[in-house]
């Protein structure tokens, strides 16, 4: 169990960001960070505001699948009020955040799996979530949640072992769950930045897919596409080449990894 004593006051100090990050509520324990957050966020809450939690007992991913996180790694939730254009590269931003910050934390060299993983060795360590509140053409907010298995010791949890990681169990010791907070939280704010001056994280995002070139089914609500991840799109959708030839559109799915 890492023992960097997570707290609003550690994660704030000094912390080298406008606004990500300098307000952070943090719970030693919570059912669900992105629950919490979106309750702040319809309350009026800051963007940049951050919620964490030590240990997250009733989280949730995509499809509103069980994302629960034992003591020891990463569960946050960022409150952001973004354009609408922006919309489509908040993953982007993202994922690249957690790639980011778990190299210079680590040295590790990880990658993001199409459309909210990231991976170690072709095995999970993070998964993102991104909820957006919309009224008409306008953003209310959005919120991004990052869930990182940090210290997380696979041999506790034998189901996963073949699918998932953890930063300690690639090292061989503990990791400051502290340090990639802070690390992420900086560089999600340069990011923002840039899609806020009009900028683009398409060619860095794009570069950073495992996914591309590898044979792909995806399934997309009652349909499977299967093929050739051929690229992906500015927007953040998926193109897969079938057998017959044919370009596919993925904007959203379950996406399994051949060679």
């Amino acid at each position: 169990m890492a023992k960097d004593n997570l707290s609003a006051e550690a994660i704030t100090r000094d912390l080298e960001t406008v606004f990500i990050g300098q307000r952070v509520l943090y719970f030693s324990s919570l059912t669900s960070t992105m629950e919490i957050a979106g309750e702040q966020a319809r309350q009026g809450a800051a963007e940049g505001t951050v919620i964490i939690a030590g240990e997250q007992t009733e989280g949730r991913g995509r499809l509103r699948r069980a994302w629960v996180t034992p003591e020891g790694n990463i569960a946050l939730s960022v409150i952001l009020r973004p354009e609408l254009s922006c919309l489509p590269s908040l993953i982007m931003l993202a994922s690249l955040a957690v790639v980011g910050s778990i190299e210079s934390v680590t040295g590790l060299r990880a990658q993001i799996k199409w459309p909210n993983d990231v991976l170690i060795g072709g095995k999970k360590v993070c998964g993102i979530l991104i909820e957006n509140d919309l009224q008409g053409n306008r953003v209310n907010y959005s919120v991004v949640g990052i869930g990182i298995d940090v210290n997380l010791r696979l041999a506790d949890f034998p189901k996963i072992q073949p699918i998932a990681t953890s930063l300690s169990d690639e090292l061989g010791g503990e990791v400051s769950r502290l340090e990639v907070i802070r690390r992420l939280l900086v560089a999600m704010e340069r990011s923002y930045f840039v899609l806020s001056e009009g900028g683009s994280l398409y060619e860095e995002w794009r570069d950073n897919l495992v996914t591309l070139g590898k044979n792909v089914r995806v399934k997309e609500g009652d349909s499977v596409h299967e093929g050739v991840a051929e690229t992906v799109g500015q927007d953040g959708s998926l193109l897969v080449r079938g057998a017959d030839g044919g370009l596919t559109k993925i904007v959203a799915g379950d996406v399994s990894l051949g060679n």
